[in-house]
């Protein structure tokens, strides 16, 4: 299964491949994590990550342990993007 993209910290690579948004929800479903976030555009888009790559960018978010991150910032990509 291809995996999206995500980081709690803007990227300093290749910084026009990614876009920014804010975090909506954050769940597991079939083995995996889908978090969902609303775009610039107020549209929202679904991201499946694999559960280390979650908790490695929610550790890295500006939020305490155990505390959600619903409403935080975040920089992703899609699959299929380059």
């Amino acid at each position: 299964m291809n995996q999206d993209r995500i980081h709690a910290r803007e990227p300093s690579h290749h910084v026009d491949r990614w876009s920014v948004g804010t975090i909506e929800a954050v769940e597991e479903r079939d083995g995996h994590c889908v978090v969902t976030v609303r775009t610039a555009a107020d549209e929202t888009v679904s991201l499946t990550v694999t559960l280390a790559v979650r908790d490695l960018f929610v550790r890295r978010l500006p939020i305490d342990k155990g505390e959600s991150p619903v409403g935080e910032r975040v920089w992703y990509r899609k699959r299929g993007g380059d």
